[in-house]
């Protein structure tokens, strides 16, 4: 099953990392003191994620590299590392880095632990990345525990493990029943379980909440026609052909259209 084919493969975004107020705001520090490093590796860390944003890496590296000689046991300060070594394509740093965001961050932020399981999942180590994310989903502090749940699904699913995938969603959408990302895996997983009624209900149930997509209805298709009504499979085809022309999936219809006997 290819993970990729709706909406991307975790798509990791740069959340707004924790770079809480220093104590004594408006208070100088005296220089060299260990309160003026931690002040200035807050300020070095936002100016490495701007450049960063910028797209100016060498300058992103220089200041997250001065930010961590300054203060490295901040989890706000290895996240951003993180991400810019990951920038960087050096996925060996960048790994150390998010694994020490974690550490750092323990249960107090369950978004450091997530963007470290989005990495760990899209390079190579999705065990980690799924672990990492249940964890941040087991939060109580997480305000969206259903993505997470889905994001650990969708890292279960990319290292085959369907059956782990599926508890995973399962999860979520027990908390949301509206959970778009769930709705639409379960409705590929029991298809592909061979119950094409539960993968027409999960599919309903999915195009309820969300916009249609191309994989949308390329799955409904697969559906209908495992379950033998030609006449709504039809309709999917038109459907594909006629609003998203250009597709991947309206691509796979022809061809698959072309080798009909």
């Amino acid at each position: 099953m290819d993970v990729r084919r709706h909406g991307g493969l975790l798509a990791a975004s740069l959340v707004a990392l924790a770079l809480l107020a220093l104590p004594g705001a408006g208070q100088a520090a005296e220089p060299g003191s260990r309160k003026a490093l931690d002040e200035a590796a807050v300020v070095n860390t936002e100016l490495a994620l701007a450049y960063m944003k910028e797209g100016n890496l060498a300058a992103a590296r220089e200041k997250i590299d001065k930010a961590l000689q300054q203060n490295s046991r901040t989890a706000g300060t290895q996240m951003a590392a993180g991400f810019i070594y990951d920038q960087l394509n050096d996925k060996r740093k960048a790994a150390t880095h998010y694994e020490q965001a974690v550490k750092l961050a323990g249960k107090d932020n369950p978004d450091v632990v997530a963007n470290a399981a989005v990495f760990f999942c899209m390079n190579g180590d999705p065990k980690r990345g799924e672990q990492y994310m249940l964890q941040a989903a087991e939060s109580p502090l997480n305000r969206r525990q259903d993505v997470a749940f889905a994001n650990a699904g969708r890292c279960a699913l990319g290292d085959g493990r369907p059956k782990e995938a599926e508890q995973n969603f399962r999860r979520a959408l027990a908390i949301n029943p509206k959970q778009s990302e769930s709705l639409f895996q379960m409705a590929e997983l029991t298809l592909a379980g061979g119950n094409g009624l539960q993968a027409r209900a999960f599919l309903e149930r999915y195009t309820a909440v969300a916009p249609v997509t191309p994989a949308a209805l390329w799955l409904g298709r697969r559906i209908e026609l495992g379950l033998g009504d030609a006449e709504q499979a039809a309709r999917y085809a038109q459907r594909l052909k006629d609003e998203f022309p250009t597709s991947q999936e309206t691509a796979q219809l022809f061809d698959a259209e072309r080798t009909r006997p």
